[in-house]
């Protein structure tokens, strides 16, 4: 019984950890500092635990690679 508590946790500040890291992403887009960066780390968090945040993440990681492809033509991709 305590291991199921310790792990649940574990799961809530995983969970509290990742909507923070969103939250102050969202606010560093408007301030100074790596909102983006910031955003992309909280959704990696959060995949872990919601389906969601695994398809949210990919989706921006297929975005970052055609923009990446569109800005760098010539660079030989490592995927």
């Amino acid at each position: 019984m305590l291991l199921k508590t310790v792990q649940q946790a574990k799961r809530f500040f995983k969970i509290l950890m990742g909507f923070t890291l969103l939250l102050a992403g969202g606010i560093m887009l408007v301030t100074p500092g790596p909102g983006w960066l910031t955003i992309v780390l909280g959704l990696a968090v959060l995949a872990a635990e919601f389906v969601w945040a695994r398809r949210l993440l990919d989706r921006l990681k297929a975005q970052g690679i055609r923009l990446r492809e569109t800005v760098l033509p010539n660079a030989k991709s490592s995927s």
